[in-house]
C-alpha cells in the first residue's frame, strides 16, 4: 500500500511542492483535494506504478528514482543506459511489461548519442533490487535534430509497444510535402508499434514495403509527447505539440497521416502562417485542439471509482498552461471540456493510481519538480 507524506497548508505561496503542501480546487463535480506524495525530483518526464504500489519516476538527466512506501528513496537504480541530457533530451519516458510480475521488464525510452547526433531509442532491463540488469537497446529509431524527441511508450492488451518519436524540430517551412514528418523512410514524427523485444509485427501497416520503416504505425505527428491506450474500449489516443497554437488530441489508427506540417491550426512562432490550409485529403483532423497552445504532456483515459462522473474522460497535462484538461467524451467525440488543476505547476505526466486516484508529475527543478495526487473532497 502507498504511504503519503504528510502536507500542510502554506498561505500565500503557489509552490505546492516546494513546500509539501495541502491544496484544493473546484471542479464540475465538486471539490479535489492536492495532497503532495513526493517532492525532491528535478527535471520529472514520466513515472509509473509497480504491482506493490512503488512508483519509478524518470529525471531527464538520466536518473530512474524509486517512491518505496510513499518515500523517495535515496539515490537512483542503477543500470540506466548512457542519455543525451542536453536541450529537451534526457531520460524520458517508463514502462512496466503487462507481465512484470513474472519478467521483471521495465522499459526506458530516452535521447540517446547516435551518428554524431542523437536520437531516441527504447532500452529494456530486468529490475532487481536498486538495479537493471540485462540492460539492453530493443529499438533504436532513424531520427535526428535538436529536439522533439516525442518518447511515450504505451502497451496495449494484446502487449505490444507503442512508441512515439517526434519530428527532430525538422523546419517545417521548406517542402512541407516532403518533409521528414511526411517521408516514412524514417522514424520522424510517427507513432510506432513493437513486440515487447524491439522486432517487428507482420501485421503493421508498412511492412514489406520498399523505403518505408516497418515498426511505423502512424505519421504526420509533430511531437507526441502524451499516450494512453484505453483498455476498456481498445482505443489508443494521443496528444502532440503544436507550433504557436494547434496542439492536438488524436484517435491514432493503423497507416494513418496526421498531416503535420502541411495542415494543422498553429501559426509559426511569430505569428506568421505555417500550414498551406487545416484540411486536406488523406490527413486526418484531430479529434480536438487548442488555439493558443496549452503545450500538452502526459494523459490518461480515467477508469476507476474513485470519481464516477469522470469514467471515460480524457485527462490532458498542460506544460506552459500549468493546468488539466478533462475531455468528456461520447465515443470517439470530444463533447466538453473542463480546465482544472490551474496554476499549480507545470504539470508532465498524468497517471491512474491503483487506488483509483489521479497522480500528477510536475515538472522543474528540486523546488519545483514532484508527484501530487488528486482524490475528491466529498463524496461524489
Amino acid at each position: 500500500m502507498i504511504r503519503f507524506l504528510c502536507t500542510f497548508l502554506l498561505v500565500g505561496t503557489t509552490s505546492l511542492v516546494a513546500h509539501a503542501q495541502t491544496s484544493s480546487f473546484d471542479t464540475e463535480f465538486g471539490e479535489v483535494q492536492v495532497d503532495v506524495v513526493t517532492n525532491g525530483l528535478s527535471s520529472l518526464w514520466g513515472f509509473t506504478f509497480l504491482p506493490n504500489g512503488d512508483i519509478l519516476v524518470t529525471e531527464r538527466d538520466g536518473r530512474l528514482r524509486v517512491i518505496q512506501d510513499g518515500v523517495l528513496a535515496e539515490g537512483s537504480i542503477s543500470g540506466v543506459p548512457e542519455v543525451y541530457a542536453r536541450g529537451q533530451g534526457g531520460l524520458l519516458d517508463v514502462a512496466i511489461h503487462p507481465q512484470f510480475e513474472e519478467n521483471g521488464w521495465v522499459y526506458l525510452s530516452y535521447a540517446k548519442p547516435y551518428d554524431g547526433n542523437s536520437t531516441t531509442a527504447v532500452a529494456r532491463g530486468r529490475l532487481e533490487g536498486m538495479g537493471l540488469i540485462d540492460v539492453e537497446d530493443i529499438w533504436i529509431a532513424d531520427s535526428r535534430g535538436r529536439g522533439h524527441y516525442g518518447s511515450r511508450l504505451v502497451f496495449d492488451n494484446e502487449g505490444y509497444l507503442f512508441v512515439s518519436v517526434g519530428d527532430r524540430q525538422a523546419n517545417p517551412n521548406e517542402d512541407q510535402t516532403n518533409h521528414p514528418a511526411q517521408d516514412r523512410s524514417n522514424h520522424h514524427g510517427t507513432i510506432n508499434r513493437l513486440h515487447d523485444d524491439g522486432s517487428i509485427p507482420e501485421d503493421n501497416p508498412f511492412v514489406g514495403q520498399e523505403e518505408m520503416e516497418a515498426s511505423i504505425w502512424s505519421f504526420g505527428h509533430r511531437n507526441t509527447q502524451g499516450m494512453v491506450f484505453d483498455a476498456s474500449t481498445e482505443l489508443l489516443w494521443s496528444n502532440e505539440h503544436g507550433p504557436q497554437g494547434g496542439d492536438e488530441v488524436n484517435l491514432v489508427e493503423p497507416g494513418l497521416n496526421y498531416g503535420w506540417p502541411v495542415i494543422g491550426y498553429g501559426v509559426n512562432y511569430g505569428g506568421d502562417p505555417l500550414h498551406e490550409s487545416t484540411h486536406q485529403e488523406g490527413m486526418v483532423q484531430p479529434l480536438h485542439y487548442w488555439v493558443p497552445s496549452i503545450a500538452t504532456s502526459g494523459m490518461v483515459a480515467y477508469s476507476g471509482d474513485l470519481f464516477p462522473n469522470w469514467k471515460g474522460n480524457l485527462f490532458v497535462g498542460g506544460l506552459r498552461g500549468q493546468q488539466i484538461a478533462r475531455l468528456t467524451m461520447d465515443g470517439t467525440s470530444v463533447v466538453s471540456e473542463e480546465t482544472i488543476f490551474e496554476d499549480m505547476g507545470r504539470v508532465r505526466d498524468i497517471r491512474q493510481g491503483p487506488d483509483g486516484a489521479l497522480y500528477v508529475g510536475l515538472d522543474g527543478d528540486e523546488d519545483e519538480a514532484g508527484i501530487v495526487r488528486l482524490t475528491p473532497s466529498i463524496a461524489r
